[in-house]
């Protein structure tokens, strides 16, 4: 038996299709349906790589007692979260406002015209530790909603005034100042882990937004103990069981404050977002550590998430056979097994021991420098490193063997859009051709197979793609074309920049605050028009879009891209000072406002010169960096202000532009890092 969720492309619902509860997407079939009968809505939020809505799933909507509950008492809507953030984002606040947390899977019980009255997230299915049991619960709301409506109309007032209360009015525009910058690098200073790096304790997450921001305030103030938490940070990472030591790739997030134990699914965005910080650490140090594992995490999803037609899959589920993790740790017994003669150097490096460090299993780790190691085996580090990259691919070659865990095969606009601004980031300080190719290879998929009419859309999978973008969408593709057209300065990809800036002025525009709705204004109305300011695990589009426009004001002269970009920083920024945590990525923004954008153009034929090496590496994260290769393209970006004037000579050269004033061409490299 299939419900009608058999229909739909996401693999998260499509993992519903067999439940015995009567399922509906969402839309006007199921919303209709409610408001006919007077039916209330059971609405179930998740996406497909969560391991709590798997688990809810088989206890709760996999038994048939409960989903008679359900069927008989409410319309039941599924929605994937990552196909549709703007219904997870209203009812996601609507949690948190309730309960003070939210998450997934999220259960909001909500009356026909959309307004919630009973929220959460897991449930069990009987009643344990406080929380109801599943099913009683929802018999519970089916008695109160024929029996005590004037208590449910209460509640979904309630909550539908606190829903479209503007959290913008508690924090008025402020003028953007060096003082806002040091007030808010304290206050995450302060937060962060002086022991394993990262910010609180457990669980801890990557936040590379607020990892970048350090590194930014590092240069801005000269007071290098921020950049020195972030390398920590970085390092201690990487170290951990949170990052795949032989596979590459980073998981969700650590279980424990020392980042050992993960949660194991592993999402495309994080795997975009966190090799641009460690591209910046290398940048920082030139300490290859750093490059290492950018390349690793690069080739990962090369490798592994990467689809024949150049976009990139979204996640691995945390689970396979045997349970959350079984795909990825080990016993001693198989790594010696697997590796012979090897083994004794790579257990005493990535801490496999008898007894395991994780259920009786290892989880690979390594708190052994390699020159210890070498020396207790009495073997020099060069044979070292060469039996442990060997031994990491026996391994790997045979975990590939292994049922591997689900890959959610979806292709998502604006995680693409990230994973194409890594590549081209990987390629500047590496010189890897793959990644630009990678890079290019993404965006075009993307304008090949996700726009229609002008407009982006929001995810491909099985070869359709649907549901209109939103502000990240837009945001997050207009920074990709930049990033991209920074290192390979195609005029297309600077046009098709604009081009979505210009939507995004049209469409998701909030005149009364600054800044951006995460809707378009011709998008579906829902109970409230959401708005998301705050840079979680993926950044806000208000902060990207900012970026974004700030660019794009140098790029093109367009005053109305600066415009905007200064409302929208200016909305925010004050909140930003306060409370640096969730707000790292307009951080980054507002540092290069403050800082001012240093805008570079260098012109080089060779394209490896001393002076074109010594830029790509250069942190210099408050620039626009333009490599032009041929006087073709140069002819062809001659319209726009940031490129008129310029001209090729007899060798490389640099202009550098700051505050309405260019040097002479420059061919020094010391002569370059003094003007930036």
């Amino acid at each position: 038996m299939q419900n009608r969720l058999a229909q739909e492309t996401s693999p998260y619902l499509l993992q519903h299709a067999q439940n015995p509860v009567e399922w509906y997407a969402w839309g006007n079939e199921a919303l209709e349906r409610a408001r006919s009968e007077n039916r209330p809505i059971f609405l179930s939020v998740g996406y497909s790589s969560c391991h709590w809505c798997h688990v809810m799933a088989h206890e709760s909507f996999e038994n048939g007692d409960v989903a008679a509950v359900m069927n008989a008492n409410f319309v039941n809507i599924k929605v994937d979260r990552e196909e549709r953030p703007d219904i997870d984002d209203i009812y996601q606040k609507a949690c948190q406002m309730e309960t003070g947390q939210g998450g997934w899977p999220l259960s909001v019980f909500m009356t026909p015209d959309q307004r919630p009255f009973y929220v959460g997230t897991y449930f069990p299915p009987l009643d344990s530790h406080g929380r109801p049991g599943f099913g009683s619960l929802c018999r519970q709301l089916a008695q109160a909603w024929k029996e005590k409506p004037g208590d449910i109309e209460r509640a979904a007032a309630g909550f539908k005034d606190r829903l479209a209360r503007p959290e913008l009015a508690a924090a008025p525009p402020a003028r953007l100042e060096r003082a806002m910058l040091d007030e808010a690098a304290m206050n995450l200073y302060q937060l962060g882990d002086a022991a394993y790096g990262g910010f609180g304790s457990a669980p801890k997450f990557p936040n590379a937004a607020n990892v970048s921001f350090l590194f930014r305030y590092a240069k801005v103030s000269g007071h290098q103990r921020f950049a020195e938490f972030g390398l920590k940070t970085l390092r201690k990472m990487a170290r951990g069981g949170i990052f795949d030591q032989i596979g590459g790739g980073f998981h969700r997030y650590s279980t424990d404050a020392r980042w050992l134990v993960p949660h194991f699914e592993k999402m495309l965005y994080d795997n975009a977002l966190i090799p641009v910080n460690y591209a910046e650490a290398y940048q920082v140090t030139r300490d290859p550590f750093y490059l290492g594992v950018m390349e690793q995490t690069l080739g990962f999803v090369q490798r592994e998430m990467a689809s024949k037609d150049g976009g990139f899959y979204s996640a691995f589920d945390a689970d396979s056979e045997g349970g959350e993790g079984s795909f990825y740790t080990w016993t001693k017994k198989e790594v010696e097994g697997i590796l012979g003669d090897g083994a004794g150097l790579f257990c005493l490096y990535y801490d496999v021991t008898d007894g395991g460090n994780w259920e009786g299993k290892t989880i690979l780790c390594n708190n052994v420098e390699l020159s210890a190691a070498a020396f207790h085996l009495g073997v020099p580090e060069g044979a070292a490193i060469e039996s442990l990259s060997r031994s990491a691919a026996k391994l790997l070659g045979a975990r590939s063997k292994r049922q591997w865990p689900g890959r959610d095969d979806k292709v998502i606009t604006s995680w693409n859009a990230m994973m194409a601004s890594a590549f081209a980031k990987g390629y500047r300080v590496s010189g890897n051709a793959s990644y630009l190719q990678s890079a290019k290879n993404c965006i075009s998929f993307v304008e090949a197979n996700m726009i229609k009419n002008g407009r982006l859309l929001r995810t491909y999978k099985g070869g359709k793609a649907r549901i209109g973008g939103y502000l990240e969408d837009y945001a997050y593709m207009a920074e990709a074309l930049l990033d991209t057209f920074e290192v390979h300065p195609e005029p297309r990809y600077l046009e098709s920049a604009t081009s979505l800036a210009d939507t995004l002025l049209k469409r998701f525009w909030d005149e009364g605050n600054g800044g951006f709705f995460m809707t378009a204004d011709d998008q579906e109305e829902l109970l409230v028009r959401p708005r998301s300011d705050y840079d979680l695990s993926i950044p806000s589009g208000n902060s990207v879009a900012a970026s974004a426009m700030a660019r794009l004001y140098l790029l093109t002269g367009r005053q109305d891209m600066r415009d905007a970009a200064s409302r929208a920083m200016e909305a925010l920024a004050a909140r930003a000072a306060e409370n640096p945590f969730a707000f790292g990525r307009l951080l980054c923004a507002i540092s290069s406002d403050i800082a001012g954008i240093s805008e570079i153009t260098l012109l080089d034929m060779g394209k490896e010169s001393e002076l074109s090496r010594g830029l790509r590496l250069e942190y210099a994260p408050n620039s626009i960096l333009v490599e032009i290769q041929s006087q073709k393209q140069l002819d062809a970006l001659s319209k726009y202000p940031f490129f008129a004037g310029k001209e090729f000579g007899g060798m490389a050269r640099a202009y550098v532009c700051k505050d309405h004033a260019c040097s002479l061409p420059l061919g020094d490299m010391g002569e370059v890092r003094a003007r930036i």
